[in-house]
């Protein structure tokens, strides 16, 4: 049942030894391909990353890349790939009407109905807190699927505290650069979430701007796992009436397996 899932673990992560996942961020069935290879525990799926910092992605898409996560070799460190996808309706801040909260619900049904292991989203009241009505129904939206919470927490102005109403609610995880534009400048925010999250039972995701070369502090403070995008852009010049495209992104593996090899994690040669 939904409600058993949202039970809080009664053990600390302290108390659970487990490998420190990565989660890469992709836009299509190459990218996660490359994530299996890297041995990358899953996901998040999005669109338009570089130039809305992601949205939610089309059901067809979804699909595809469910399949491909489905048939794709694997890291023994990570033997299956799980499949989150970003539901975003639009770029800009997490305040969302009525009609986008209804637009984020249908997103998340057919996600999980595309075959998606989890849902990143995350919404806030006017106020800058973590909207509780409206984040339960979402939650309650996406049934046995998990939720992580994006970083639209990185804009509240007590995220230690906001935990507790994400733990409250059946958030798995919770996706932070610690309040910092990039994650080696919030190292001191991370550090208190982290204590904080073995209370709850929520996970804590490190991410923004992260690199190979800083996933050995990171580990230092003992984050859960480690979120990037290792991507790059490919030069296309578009065809006629092609405006101002000059390219699109894709996973870069050489960036891919230097994140996993920080992390220790068994890459597929």
């Amino acid at each position: 049942m939904a409600g058993d899932r949202r039970t809080p673990r009664t053990v600390t992560l302290a108390h659970v030894p487990q490998r420190v996942a990565l989660e890469l961020a992709v836009q299509d069935p190459a990218g996660a391909v490359i994530a299996a290879e890297v041995g990358a525990r899953r996901v998040e799926l999005c669109s338009a990353l570089g130039a809305t910092g992601g949205i939610t992605p089309s059901a067809a898409l979804i699909e595809a890349v469910v399949n491909a996560a489905a048939v794709v070799p694997s890291s023994a460190d990570a033997p299956i790939l799980g499949v989150h996808v970003l539901v975003r309706p639009r770029p800009g801040g997490f305040v969302y009407s009525s009609a986008e909260i209804d637009l984020m619900l249908r997103e998340i049904a057919l996600s999980v109905d595309a075959g998606a292991d989890g849902v990143v989203l995350g919404a806030l009241t006017a106020s800058g807190v973590v909207d509780e009505a409206r984040m339960r129904d979402l939650v309650d939206a996406a049934d046995v699927a998990e939720v992580t919470f994006h970083r639209a927490i990185d804009v509240i102005a007590d995220p230690v505290a906001a935990l507790d109403t994400l733990a409250e609610l059946g958030v798995a995880r919770v996706l932070t650069s610690g309040g910092a534009a990039r994650v080696r400048d919030g190292l001191e925010r991370l550090a208190a979430l982290v204590e904080h999250s073995a209370e709850l039972g929520i996970e804590i995701m490190a991410g923004g701007g992260v690199t190979a070369a800083d996933i050995p502090a990171l580990l230092g403070v003992g984050v859960d796992a480690v979120h990037l995008s290792a991507k790059r852009s490919v030069a296309d010049a578009g065809g006629p009436g092609g405006g101002a495209d000059s390219g699109y992104e894709v996973t870069d593996r050489t960036l891919a397996k230097a994140a996993a090899e920080a992390l220790s994690i068994t890459v597929v040669p």
